[in-house]
């Protein structure tokens, strides 16, 4: 059967809105494929990039050496370990105010601080400076280099510490120390900066009041 002209001419419309839909259904089909490239190009960016951030963070956090001090009962010794579970102290230095006239102390697997080691120094010295016994905490300033390791890897820090005693006076014994605490107050670069700096703190802290 042949097609009018009329017949033809609308198959021909029919044909040409066919390939128009066909065209448009392409183009959102690229499109669609584009976002979603987009998205997870964008996604994994971001992932990427926490990740990043993260690892950054866990790699401050693990070489930064913050200390922390448990004393014993009566007060005599502060036992110290490092506050990330993933350190280990392999040794450490502890450097008093020159004034005291105290050799450094030196701990290997048995990190701490003893109040042995500087009490009768310190005591003279604050007797010296006309310091008075009254309740509460006072402090020390100390030089701690430590060397540790992090999952393996080896480090050394300096810090200045504050280690907090309080004391007491019995007209027989005389007066005693008992340790308290620890805390650090800045990281120095090198042990003769942080020996200037303690004994900075120290005289300022001993000199005579007014």
């Amino acid at each position: 059967m042949t097609e009018t002209p009329t017949e033809r001419a609308e198959a021909a419309r029919v044909r040409r809105r066919l390939l128009n839909l066909g065209e448009v259904i392409a183009i959102l089909a690229v499109a669609i494929s584009g976002l979603t490239f987009w998205n997870s190009y964008r996604e994994r960016t971001n992932a990427e990039a926490q990740h990043a951030a993260e690892t950054a963070q866990s790699a401050k956090k693990a070489t930064l050496m913050i200390l922390k001090a448990t004393p014993d009962k009566d007060g005599r010794v502060l036992a110290l370990a490092p506050r990330a579970d993933e350190q280990a102290i392999q040794s450490q230095t502890i450097r008093f105010p020159t004034k005291l006239g105290i050799s450094p102390a030196e701990t290997s697997s048995d990190t701490r601080i003893e109040k042995n080691w500087f009490e009768s120094a310190l005591v003279s010295a604050r007797k010296a400076a006309g310091a008075e016994d009254a309740p509460g905490d006072a402090r020390l300033p100390v030089l701690i280099e430590t060397h540790y390791l992090t999952d393996g890897d080896p480090h050394t820090d300096r810090a200045i510490y504050e280690v907090g005693y309080a004391t007491s006076h019995s007209f027989l014994g005389g007066t005693d120390v008992h340790l308290r605490g620890l805390s650090r107050t800045r990281a120095v670069a090198s042990i003769d900066a942080g020996q200037k700096r303690i004994d900075a703190v120290w005289a300022t802290r001993m000199a005579p009041k007014k």
